[in-house]
């Protein structure tokens, strides 16, 4: 049985990583079918490969190789539609350094792995607020925007309807069923403040939102979405600041322990180790940080840390439901579009535990 499995990885381009994938044909036995293979006994049936570090600056020329390691299997919806003929999956990688035990400097996941693993009895679940903007290949300018100068100001678009306010919406559809397809754990999307900037939130609020499976389905979603607005003409961007005098685009990390989700007795010691730990967040949360944390447009500044219930200006947010309920979740409104969802969680994780 033919299989087309398309690898997935994260480059080592500074200082915004990057997503690389290519197709490789197994042959497999008769009889795997796509729930075995997207099941813990897939990864059994698909091989390590390789590709060039020299080509994702991951490697010197001298010594190109790296190893593609799977740790998780996904439908592919995409060519899935395209020839249903054939099973066609998606499979995320580590990358390792041969001839495969270790991990490679650039393998960001690895390290998430070690500290879920480390604090599994703390029952860490995420969830992220994924904002992105559809830029026009050939302009650069965000969809929506008119060839010279600029829309309405904000107000009108944020979960908006109507084409007078709304651009991209059917790639954003396209997207949310693909995802749903894959079995992401996708939970929702709204358009968001500027022309052209929508939003995707991963995780579900439930046991299976564990650090590792949302940070990988996060990386599927962004493939996905960057696959289809090729069809557009268009690039789904995660810059965090696409246009200089309108809101930036986040990475809003939703958190909590099964600690936090009985009480908000350790709120207060949490959101002290966020604050002393402020500078060391701002360092990792993705590169344009600086433009897009300004204070202004609902953002706090990056020089000095802030936390509020209800407060989207605050670099911490406490949703009005947690102070009510004395218990639930905290949401970091520090993260950039661009930053990379493995780095982002295990600094969340390190600091919530005091490590």
């Amino acid at each position: 049985m033919k299989v087309i499995a398309e690898y997935l990885w994260m480059d080592g381009v500074k200082p915004t990583a990057g997503i690389r994938g290519k197709p490789r044909i197994l042959e497999l036995k008769d009889g795997i079918t796509i729930d075995t293979l997207t099941s813990s006994e897939g990864l059994s049936h698909i091989p390590i490969w390789g590709f060039d570090g020299s080509s994702t600056e991951q490697a010197t020329g001298d010594k190109s190789d790296c190893v593609l390691k799977p740790v998780r299997v996904y439908l592919d919806p995409i060519r899935t539609t395209a020839n249903p003929k054939y099973t066609s999956i998606l499979v995320v990688n580590e990358v390792m350094l041969v001839p495969g035990n270790v991990p490679h400097p650039s393998n960001t996941r690895a390290a998430l792995r070690a500290l879920a693993e480390e604090f599994k009895d703390q029952e860490f679940w995420f969830g992220l607020e994924q904002e992105y903007t559809f830029l026009r290949a050939d302009t650069g300018r965000p969809a929506g925007f008119p060839e010279k100068g600029f829309p309405a100001q904000q107000g009108p678009y944020y979960c908006a309807v109507g084409a007078d306010r709304i651009s991209g919406r059917e790639i954003m559809e396209k997207h949310l069923f693909v995802c749903l397809d894959a079995k992401l754990l996708i939970a929702g999307g709204n358009s968001e403040v500027m022309p052209g900037q929508w939003e995707w939130q991963m995780g579900n609020g439930t046991p299976t939102s564990d650090p590792l499976r949302v940070a990988d389905d996060s990386l599927v979603a962004r493939y996905l979405i960057a696959r289809i607005a090729e069809q557009y003409g268009v690039v789904a961007s995660f810059a965090a600041k696409p246009e200089k005098d309108w809101n930036g685009a986040g990475m809003h990390t939703n958190f909590s322990t099964k600690e936090m989700r009985a009480t908000d007795v350790h709120f207060p010691l949490i959101i002290d180790r966020l604050r002393a730990n402020h500078d060391a967040h701002i360092a990792v949360y993705g590169d344009g940080i600086q433009q897009r944390l300004t204070g202004i447009h609902e953002t706090a500044s990056y020089k000095e840390f802030s936390a509020g219930v209800s407060d989207r200006g605050a670099s911490i947010r406490i949703p009005w439901q947690v102070a009510v309920d004395h218990k639930g979740y905290l949401e970091d409104r520090r993260p950039c579009a661009n930053a990379d969802p493995y780095v982002v969680e295990a600094m969340v994780m390190k600091t919530v535990m005091g490590k």
